[in-house]
């Protein structure tokens, strides 16, 4: 049995929170406004996988991403899968993959993990990338939040939001068909 799980982080999640409150709305302005001064919480790192099977999620928030959070994470997706299951994971090319610490964890597990890496400037082809997007445009934009355990607490419970009707990725492109007349 294989799970096979595409892999990134998304560091750097600003905690941005308000030092006005929102104006309602009124009768000039059908909408809510926000005053542009805000004041800034910290930020977050997001951790993700996601099965490209069965299309869930495995998160890991943290306040950075060295190699011992990457391990961390690894442990999250080894208690996540029974343990016949080989799991193959698509990732870029970040130090942190391939650290001693990452090596070590790796060798207590020898059989369990296949890591696949992206070639180098082309993380982009990483499915997960697509996830990280649209909670950026769906989510993140605009949020507000007085702390970052609140940030995290959202994230997770978006993630949570997400794994209760998960979508599975499916190519539908055939090259052939690509606009233009490419052929290979």
């Amino acid at each position: 049995l294989t799970a096979l799980l595409s892999y990134d982080e998304k560091p750097g999640i600003q905690a941005i929170g308000n030092i006005y409150p929102d104006k309602q709305p009124d009768e000039k302005h059908g909408y809510i406004s926000r005053n542009h001064d805000y004041k800034r919480n910290g930020t977050l790192s997001l951790m993700a996988g996601i099965d490209l099977i069965t299309g869930q999620i495995i998160p890991l928030v943290e306040e950075r991403h060295r190699s011992l959070e990457f391990v961390k994470w690894l442990e999250l997706v080894d208690r996540y899968y029974p343990d016949d299951y080989k799991i193959t994971i698509i990732m870029d090319n970040h130090s942190v993959h391939t650290s001693k610490e990452t090596m070590k964890y790796l060798s207590s597990r020898p059989w369990r993990f296949n890591f696949v890496f992206t070639p180098t400037h082309a993380s982009w082809l990483n499915i997960i990338e697509m996830f990280f997007s649209k909670m950026a445009r769906s989510m993140l934009r605009g949020i507000r939040v007085d702390s970052k355990d609140e940030l995290k607490n959202r994230m997770l419970e978006y993630i949570q939001e997400i794994n209760n009707e998960p979508v599975i990725f499916t190519w539908k492109w055939k090259m052939d068909e690509m606009p233009g007349g490419i052929t290979l």
